[in-house]
């Protein structure tokens, strides 16, 4: 992260999203990285890591509860996932910070969970897009999602942002679902929506008139990706 760390520290606040877990090895085919990467993150300039995407619970809820530990050990705070369900519960699926004396709460979503499910007693440990988010991707969960704003517009932020690990991987397409978030969320208040999953950077659209501004995917950052459009 040499090169990049300026720009990445530079900002009054960095935000990646980090598709793997630190729990340990083996490396490099499984999915875990070590202790080593969450540091580099820090160090580079990043503030928040969201966890709330395809691997959150590759590792299962113990592979969860590292992953978050070793990010806050790191001195960052992850978004979007929780180790247990009192604490999904305490914390209301939502991360509140004060930048510059702007306060602004960060949500994260994901569309999944690489097919995997959260096993009972885990529901809400980590914020979901879709009822069935362990299937199809076809019924958007407005319920949970309009629980989470709706308890992020009481704390009255400056901005709100939604970090969503969403839409179909090597693909363009913005499906009816998506647009369907997109209009629930800026309902409920949303000023910025920033998109990752589908490896291809997608449209950006500004209202001039609102200011709220949609980045569908930023593509990959840092990645084993090798398809063109990455």
């Amino acid at each position: 992260f040499l090169d990049v760390a300026p720009l990445l520290a530079d900002a009054d606040v960095t935000t990646v999203n980090f598709e793997g877990n630190l729990y340990g090895p083996p490396y490099g085919t499984d999915h875990s990285a070590p202790q080593s990467m969450a540091e580099a993150l820090q160090g580079a300039g990043v503030d928040f890591v969201q966890l709330a995407n395809s691997y959150s619970i590759y590792k299962g809820m113990d592979g969860l509860a590292e992953t978050i530990n070793s990010i806050r050990l790191a001195g960052m705070e992850p978004l979007g996932v929780y180790a247990s369900a009192s604490e999904a519960q305490a914390e209301k699926g939502y991360t509140l910070c004060n930048v510059q004396g702007v306060s602004v709460a960060f949500v994260a979503f994901t569309k999944g969970m690489d097919g995997m499910a959260l096993p009972p007693g885990n529901e809400g440990c980590v914020n979901v897009l879709y009822t069935d988010y362990s299937t199809d991707y076809q019924t958007v969960d407005t319920e949970g999602i309009s629980r989470v704003l709706d308890a992020v517009a009481k704390e009255k932020p400056d901005i709100t942002v939604a970090l969503l690990h969403w839409g179909s991987e090597f693909n363009n397409t913005v499906s009816q679902s998506q647009q369907d978030i997109c209009k629930l969320m800026q309902s409920k208040g949303v000023d910025a929506i920033i998109g990752t999953h589908s490896h291809y950077v997608q449209k950006m659209t500004l209202d001039e008139t609102s200011g709220q501004f949609i980045a569908y995917s930023l593509g990959d950052f840092f990645s084993d990706g090798k398809k063109s459009g990455s």
